[in-house]
């Protein structure tokens, strides 16, 4: 779930830093950069490792600030293809689940692997909210919010920065417009789906 990766990278020293030690200066500037930010291929950068080299301190012509090159090691959240991992309950709707890690919430489980035989019902919780029950032997087992809940990794994704659309024609109703941007969901550079359709998925309480 936590790998480590080793990164380079140029950066700028504003002047203002340059009384602190080098190694502390650079440190704070690489996690103010980095920590909390989605890296392609790489993962949710969660911790700054170590710092394995500094090179350079060159003050370009025009600017006050030192170009520094350093290598790095950052902690990752990358869960592989396959790996079980135990969330909690962030949304339920007839879409599915999502479920959360606290540091991580972009993790969805769709209808079509959500544990089957189901069935789905108003959540009493919830307005607007959709439980879903797993039928098993004739017995009802419902994912609750209190529940801690174990899935499967099935894909991790990356996707690509949404490209602005044009303007609307001014001939569209501004409540209209407003509207469509409400229903949007937020972008999530690295989205996870997860599954629940297999023996020991799902709910912990479902299998003591």
């Amino acid at each position: 779930m936590f790998v480590m990766s080793e990164i380079e990278h140029t950066l700028r020293l504003p002047p203002h830093l340059l009384n602190r030690p080098l190694n502390a200066a650079i440190k704070g500037e690489l996690e103010s950069l980095f920590l909390d930010k989605v890296i392609d291929k790489l993962g949710l950068c969660v911790s700054m490792y170590d710092i394995l080299s500094i090179d350079g301190g060159f003050i370009f012509p025009g600017d006050g600030a030192s170009t520094y090159t350093a290598r790095f090691r950052l902690v990752m959240f990358r869960p592989y293809v396959g790996e079980v991992i135990s969330a909690r309950l962030k949304e339920s709707t007839k879409d599915g689940l999502r479920l959360s890690l606290g540091f991580f919430d972009d993790i969805y489980v769709p209808v079509p692997l959500m544990p089957n035989p189901y069935h789905t019902e108003p959540d009493p919780e919830h307005k607007n909210g959709t439980r879903w029950v797993w039928e098993y032997m004739g017995e009802n087992y419902p994912i609750d919010w209190a529940d801690e809940i174990r899935f499967r990794v099935h894909t991790v994704n990356y996707p690509p920065l949404p490209v602005e659309q044009g303007k609307d024609s001014e001939q569209k109703d501004s409540e209209e417009k407003d509207s469509r941007q409400k229903d949007l969901k937020p972008f999530a550079p690295m989205v996870i789906t997860g599954s629940l359709d297999a023996d020991g998925l799902g709910p912990t309480a479902w299998w003591v």
